[in-house]
């Protein structure tokens, strides 16, 4: 059975990414920007007060800050926080009484986010690197953990869901989008670096996606698919197509 080189999964992750925060203008496996965000159901109001460079290289998969209920003076964790953009809507949530956290391992968005956090005037906004499979952060420092399209980027889920568990304090939520399929694919794409590095490899079954947030400690686990979102690559798509990959958001509580 064919393996995933995952020193290679991670070259090509931080590849790609690297590009959407340099050149967000040039063709990607997935949609970009202003127009996505809107589209996924990003409130304009919020946007208004998002960095413009920021909504330009943002690239999510669905929306979840219904599901994630940010109040203020929570500490909210961005997994693979990318762009900010995510963190920055979470920064308007929390107010300036509460503190966000991402967390990335492409040097090129650490570096962007971190310039538009200092210009827009987001003091309570940090970017750290590091990996979500194991997170720099001490047990029970945050109240909500959020991600946008990036947990199917891991090659080990389990460690992910662990982590964003060990990290929330009692009574934390879970509140992520991502990608999942329908059939399981089979080894000659799941082991294709590639392809995860686009978003389409490491598409967990869904029901296996949720059994790992369940046995991580989460519970009232709840799934809804975002029917507005869609890839645009021709191979992207036969894949959805076949396999039914599909954009999911799911929030969920601390066990």
């Amino acid at each position: 059975m064919a393996q995933l080189d995952v020193d290679r999964l991670e070259r090509q992750i931080k590849s790609v990414y690297r590009d959407v925060a340099e050149t967000p203008d040039e063709e990607f496996h997935f949609q970009m920007g202003r127009p996505l965000a809107l589209n996924l159901g990003y409130d304009p109001d919020d946007l208004r007060y998002v960095p413009e460079a920021a909504i330009d290289s943002f690239a999510g998969v669905g929306y979840h800050f219904d599901l994630a209920d940010i109040q203020p003076r929570q500490h909210v964790l961005d997994l693979g926080s990318g762009s900010g953009m995510d963190s920055f809507v979470a920064a308007l949530h929390t107010t300036e009484t509460g503190r966000v956290t991402g967390v990335d391992i492409t040097t090129e968005q650490l570096e962007n986010a971190r310039k538009l956090a200092k210009e827009g005037l987001f003091h309570n906004v940090t970017f750290r690197r590091g990996y979500i499979e194991d997170l720099p952060f001490e047990d029970d420092s945050f109240d909500v953990v959020i991600s946008n399209g990036v947990i199917n980027l891991s090659a080990d889920k389990d460690a992910v869901f662990a982590e964003a568990n060990r990290v929330l304090r009692d009574g934390g939520r879970l509140a992520i989008s991502d990608i999942i399929s329908e059939e399981q694919m089979p080894e000659s794409i799941k082991s294709d670096a590639d392809l995860w590095a686009a978003c389409i490899g490491g598409a967990m079954q869904i029901d296996r996606y949720t059994e790992l947030v369940e046995r991580a400690g989460f519970e009232n686990v709840e799934v809804r698919e975002n029917t507005q979102y869609e890839f645009i690559s021709e191979s992207a798509a036969n894949a959805c197509q076949k396999y039914g990959v599909k954009s999911i958001s799911l929030g969920a509580d601390r066990a």
